[in-house]
């Protein structure tokens, strides 16, 4: 007779691992099917394009659920140092064919599509544009995280979940028109909420002076609920996580009003708290001393830090032996992106220093130990410098922080400078010009091991012209980390035919980068096969595609330059991109245009420093001089595009 199974060893058939991948067609039709009938409630009859979509993404999304929980039990099991990127922009875009592409179903589901009588592209676009950035910023940190998930670092991203992204731009009558961007207005497939993870986060009150050390208390308090979203590495199945946080009111918030008799405006005033995470500020060039916005920053790095810590102190390691932070700045690693989430490092010192009692000496090591900061712009107006009287009626303890930070940075200074003020007032984290303010740079820089800029000539003003004082005391802290793209979207899901073109091209071509012996390994493949060690899966690339992790791979095509076949196969997919455009432009816009023109184009919001106005200065320029010219032979037609990226 058996012995009946302990509730643990039940427990224990609780696997992922039991569970079988689906990768052929019929099984995404069916699928398909499921969430269509059973998530959506609908069927054939009354379903619409939009459901459709949500019913493939939550097809998709079931090839990555796997994936992802394994990849997080790896994480648990090997307990590798972790990098949090904090950033109040992450500029996503969307995620349906980003995600088949790299998990590598993307031609069983267009089988299956269309098998299903359906076409891919219209369902694609359906999808909303996660626009949770203005540009360049929020673009660089979503291209960071795919990057990351693809070499299979242990990474994550934390920001805000914006209920109103970037606003969509009109032209009506001559006059630009903003739109609201309402993009959770019909769900948001991708993401998963996790209020168990819910997680206070104080502002206002007091600081109370104990024999224990500071107290911050008569706060008031705002929670933030994580929702989750998947990032999937490119072929490596490793998916990674971004966590967004959405701020809730508590169900106590001013309910004080009860007792006099106002309950109905007391709950209308949870408002006030969760209007935290209503909408993207859009600007990232032009700096507001908005209290909203102090409350954004403070919010994102608060409710992160917490998470930090209790992923820290719960690591299979970290609960093996007695809890010690030493080994803090070992395991994590956090960048800041640009001065945003700079709070962070106020934070982590209140932390350390109120709530876990380490001396300040320790908590500052460790502090700067785990901090580094990107830079992302010299220009005087975005750089951040918020009032102490702001941050003293919304952050009282963090003030007391920051100046005691100032204090002993500013020692450190007159140690090594003896008698020079100008240089004490030029490097200290409060300004008083103007009124007292923090330079929010300044804490990054002195509370970082490393600050970088985003491209080499940015990396050299910053450290030879704006922050020239501190490079002086510490040249090594200044890096430069040129912004890069991801070869994945900007590439494969962008120009296939091209991506194809340089696939068969590099197939054709004896390989420059390996032999038997791999002695010829690229310096980045000898970089992603030491990173990969914490990557559960490992897989051969496929000759030819390669490239696509290893961009050092382009230099085979070196050798074409001059071949005539090669250059003709290049205007092929240009020319088949163009005529492509044209028909969408007749389609949309009823506009006719020659797929056979030069295509000048234009793609930004529309803003002054985009300089959209001097563009169409030279657009007229151009004609003038073609108008006026005597031509022998007819010049070259040129099709000018201004578009915004955001409609």
């Amino acid at each position: 007779m058996a012995t009946p199974l302990t509730d643990q060893e039940k427990r224990k058939q609780i696997s992922i691992r039991g569970i079988v991948g689906v990768e052929n067609v019929a099984e995404l039709k069916k699928g398909f099917n499921r969430h269509l009938h059973f998530t959506l409630v609908k069927d054939r009859n009354v379903a619409t394009p939009l459901d459709y979509y949500h019913a493939l993404a939550h097809t998709v999304r079931d090839h990555l659920v796997g994936r992802w929980i394994r990849t997080q039990q790896f994480y648990y099991e090997k307990d590798p140092k972790r990098v949090y990127y904090l950033s109040l922009e992450f500029y996503m875009g969307r995620t349906l064919q980003n995600t088949m592409i790299n998990i590598g179903l993307q031609n069983a589901c267009d089988e299956a599509i269309y098998q299903l009588g359906l076409d891919m592209e219209d369902l694609e676009d359906m999808e909303e544009d996660a626009g949770l950035g203005n540009g360049g910023l929020g673009r660089l940190a979503a291209c960071f995280l795919d990057s990351m998930a693809t070499l299979g670092l242990a990474a994550y991203g934390y920001g805000i979940r914006y209920e109103y992204g970037i606003f969509n731009q009109k032209i009506i009558d001559g006059w630009q028109v903003e739109e609201a961007d309402d993009w959770l207005r019909y769900g948001n497939p991708w993401e998963k909420s996790r209020p168990e993870y819910m997680l206070p986060v104080h502002f206002y009150g007091r600081v109370e002076e104990t024999e224990e050390g500071s107290k911050w208390v008569d706060t008031q308090v705002v929670l933030a609920m994580p929702y989750d979203t998947p990032i999937p590495g490119y072929m490596n199945n490793t998916v990674n996580t971004m966590r967004l946080w959405s701020a809730r009111a508590p169900n106590d918030f001013n309910l004080r009003d009860f007792n006099v008799g106002d309950y109905i405006q007391a709950v209308l005033d949870r408002n006030l708290a969760e209007n935290i995470s209503r909408v993207l500020y859009p600007n990232d060039n032009f700096f507001e001393g908005k209290e909203l916005r102090l409350k954004q920053e403070y919010f994102v790095v608060a409710a992160t830090l917490q998470d930090v810590i209790r992923r820290f102190k719960t690591s299979k390691k970290s609960t093996s032996v007695p809890l010690s932070f030493d080994s803090f700045p070992e395991k994590v690693a956090i960048q800041l992106n640009d001065t945003h989430p700079a709070m962070a490092i106020p934070e982590l010192m209140r932390i350390f220093v109120d709530i876990e009692k380490l001396d300040w000496a320790t908590a500052w090591d460790l502090t700067r130990r785990t901090f580094a900061y990107t830079n992302h712009t010299v220009l005087p107006e975005a750089l951040e410098r918020w009032p102490v009287h702001l941050l003293e009626k919304l952050l009282p303890r963090h003030l007391q922080i920051i100046y005691q930070i100032n204090q002993i940075h500013l020692d450190h200074i007159a140690s090594l400078f003896p008698g020079d003020m100008d240089r004490l007032r030029r490097m200290s984290l409060i300004e008083e010009e103007g009124g007292k303010r923090v330079n929010m740079a300044h804490l990054c820089i002195v509370g970082s091991h490393a600050v970088n800029g985003v491209a080499k000539i940015h990396s050299n003003i910053i450290k030879n012209e704006v922050f020239q004082d501190f490079s002086e005391m510490d040249e090594d802290k200044f890096q430069n980390k040129t912004n890069g793209i991801t070869p994945r979207r900007w590439l494969l899901l962008c120009n296939p035919g091209l991506a194809d073109l340089i696939a068969e091209m590099i197939r054709n071509k004896k390989s420059i980068f390996s032999n038997k012996k791999g002695k010829g390994k690229s310096v980045f493949m000898r970089i992603l096969s030491t990173v990969n060690k914490y990557s559960y899966y490992k897989t051969d690339l496929v000759i030819g595609e390669d490239y696509v992790k290893d961009l050092m791979q382009l230099q085979k095509l070196n050798d074409l330059v001059d071949d005539n076949a090669f250059i003709r196969d290049i205007a092929k997919v240009k020319q088949d991109n163009k005529r492509k455009f044209a028909q969408y432009l007749e389609k949309k816009y009823q506009l006719n245009i020659n797929p056979a023109s030069m295509f000048d184009v234009q793609v930004k919001r529309i803003h002054e420093y985009k300089r959209q106005l001097l563009n169409c200065l030279h657009i007229i320029t151009m004609y003038n001089r073609v108008a006026t010219a005597n031509h022998l032979s007819p010049p070259i037609p040129i099709f000018c595009i201004l578009n915004t990226c955001t409609h």
